[in-house]
């Protein structure tokens, strides 16, 4: 059960041309991911993502070199079956016995960004671990399913005003009964959002749930004269209409409006989830498994969705990896009751693993595999693997 080794790979993959997207990210030519692997002793190996970017594309070295020179040494030898201990020992760092002992944090400075992304990849690696030793889903080690299966929607949405709701119609197609669409300053001006989003809603009817994200690129003005414009189009969620930096513009915003607000994909640990909920921003609570602090955060972001009658919606853009542990914690939470599939080109959803990922007729069946289902293509890997100096 003792951890032998502890490694990151950072893995960028070009996007064939036919399934690049342009949005406020700019063209993306490439998709990136850190492929964390937490070996045991007895050879067994779990497997976790931590990112560098909310989107398809980021540097991963510095959080290779979190991995790999900072987290490592401090885990090498221990149990990886305590998977709470081990992330109050990474969190709290050389106060971690104060933790443990008074019931309280004693976080290390970097107990935001790059160091929890890291942390993120190994809390699922080892929970993915656990789930492959004791021969069962990590699902059933949250609890068990709440439910057999849960619809899927499409996210992707970035075609012209012409052209929107031919592309959302494609993913209708599929099978899928919910869609979600880009806006915000990829489009340049609001009114042009605005029309995107009527168009969409035309072509769709009203049977469809139509989402929009905006990726958290309006101004709080913005985002209020995009919501009066798209009042009467029945949007299940308005997505991160602002910088997650201003919780508090994005309370202003939920206030102004009643579309559901959503967000949380951007935010570090469930200290930042517990402030948007503080300040009444939210209705939908997105965690991503790789950046929130892994699966074990996840779930107490879920908690608090819960507790707060809140809709749990993983953020789950990204490897196969972090798409599984997204999966897992939705099921096992009552508040979670659709799951984001991704429609962009993503070959770390479908390369990367030797199971194929998909959702038939729009839906997701709870998972039965143990750990997270997943078995690693190391020739991909060995292909992909970035050379860092």
């Amino acid at each position: 059960m003792k951890i032998s080794n502890v490694e990151a790979y950072w893995l960028r993959c070009p996007i064939p041309k036919e399934k690049q997207h342009a949005s406020d990210y700019g063209l993306l030519t490439d998709f990136d991911m850190t492929l964390v692997v937490v070996t045991l002793e007895n050879g067994l190996q779990g497997f976790g993502e931590a990112k560098a970017a909310v989107g398809s594309s980021g540097v991963c070295a510095s959080i290779v070199s979190c991995v790999e020179n900072e987290l490592k040494p401090a885990l090498i030898g221990k149990d990886a079956s305590q998977i709470n201990k081990l992330w109050e020992h990474v969190y709290n760092g050389t106060r971690d016995h104060y933790a443990l002992k008074r019931g309280r944090k004693f976080p290390i400075l970097g107990r935001r960004g790059l160091t929890i992304s890291a942390l993120s990849g190994i809390d699922t690696a080892l929970w993915d671990l656990k789930g492959k030793m004791l021969e069962v889903p990590v699902v059933a080690l949250l609890g068990g399913a709440c439910r057999d299966q849960m619809p899927a929607y499409a996210s992707g949405g970035w075609a012209d005003v012409d052209r929107i709701g031919e592309q959302l119609q494609g993913y209708v197609a599929k099978g899928f009964t919910g869609v979600k669409m880009r806006v915000g300053v990829m489009d340049e001006t609001v009114e042009k959002s605005v029309a995107r989003v009527k168009a969409a809603r035309e072509a769709l009817g009203n049977d469809i749930k139509l989402m929009a994200d905006a990726h958290g690129t309006y101004s709080v003005p913005e985002a209020r004269q995009f919501c009066r414009g798209v009042e009467d189009c029945n949007l299940y969620w308005f997505e991160e209409p602002l910088s997650p930096d201003n919780k508090q513009g994005t309370a202003e915003v939920r206030a102004a409006t009643s579309i559901p607000i959503a967000a949380g994909e951007s935010e570090y640990t469930s200290f930042d989830v517990r402030d948007l909920i503080a300040v009444r921003a939210i209705d939908v609570v997105q965690p991503d498994a790789a950046i929130i602090g892994g699966i074990s955060e996840a779930v107490r972001v879920s908690h608090l969705a819960s507790v707060y009658q809140l809709e749990l919606a993983p953020h789950c853009w990204g490897s196969a990896f972090s798409f599984m542990a997204g999966v897992n914690v939705a099921f096992a939470s009552q508040a979670a009751t659709i799951i984001e599939f991704s429609l962009g080109g993503n070959p770390m959803m479908y390369e990367l693993v030797q199971e194929k990922i998909e959702a038939k007729e729009g839906m997701i069946a709870a998972p039965q595999r143990p750990g997270l289902g997943l078995t690693l293509n190391w020739d991909f890997v060995k292909e992909y693997a970035q050379k860092i100096s």
